[in-house]
């Protein structure tokens, strides 16, 4: 099965404003992964999850408490569409995304996406985006839960400690060499150990493919 891979980049969204179009739990997770990156977040949609309404009280974020309207694409980086069930408005925010110049991801429509979005695992600092290239957004899912179970409170405070050693070093090591020397020696041994166990289903899908191997030889 062929699938894009994809060109893995990270946005710098600093003061841009961006989009979400829906009110649901998905909603809340895709503000909330926005706001962290620092974007401007306006959420577009007749009603709100209860932490929505929090954010917009205390305005952290807008709200527009009706559909979406083409005129709301004005001076946007990035539209995240979670209405999963309006196959109509993603194809023509598509359309518009072409005219107007907007990234924009529809929920489950990669067809009607011009970017992907990864499963990300997050601890303190740390960020791993995760993709299987469409193939299975449930594993992608089901990895960022296991690597995030992985990183644990003393890697946060490693990672922390990481960064404050990176900002003295700029400030009293002169020699790049030996700036990056130093990081070196810091990170030295550090090492990720983990397994893989695969579900029973794949187990039992390899054991029918034997049993069909062996008929057609018979």
């Amino acid at each position: 099965m062929s699938h894009h891979s994809g060109f893995q980049v990270t946005l710098d969204l600093v003061g841009r404003s961006c989009l979400v179009l829906g009110g649901d739990d998905e909603a809340l997770e895709k503000v909330t992964r926005l706001l962290d990156a620092g974007a401007k977040v306006t959420v577009v949609h007749p009603t709100l999850h209860t932490e929505l309404r929090k954010l917009t009280a205390s305005a952290k974020i807008i709200h527009r408490g009706r559909t979406f309207r083409s005129t709301d694409t004005q001076g946007v980086t990035l539209i995240l569409n979670v209405l999963k069930d309006d196959i109509g408005l993603a194809k023509s925010l598509f359309e518009l995304a072409q005219t107007e110049r907007f990234l924009l991801w529809s929920i489950d429509r990669p067809d009607f996406s011009s970017v992907l979005m990864p499963a990300l695992a997050q601890r303190g600092a740390l960020r791993i985006a995760i993709s299987t290239s469409g193939a299975s957004p449930a594993l992608a899912g089901v990895l960022r839960r296991n690597l995030e179970s992985l990183f644990d409170e003393e890697f946060e405070q490693f990672l922390d400690w990481l960064g404050a050693l990176r900002e003295e070093l700029k400030k009293t090591e002169l020699s790049d060499h030996r700036r990056r020397e130093r990081l070196l020696e810091a990170v030295e041994g550090f090492k990720v150990s983990a397994e893989i166990t695969y579900p029973s289903s794949w187990k039992l899908s390899g054991e029918t493919q034997l049993e069909s191997v062996g008929k057609e030889g018979v």
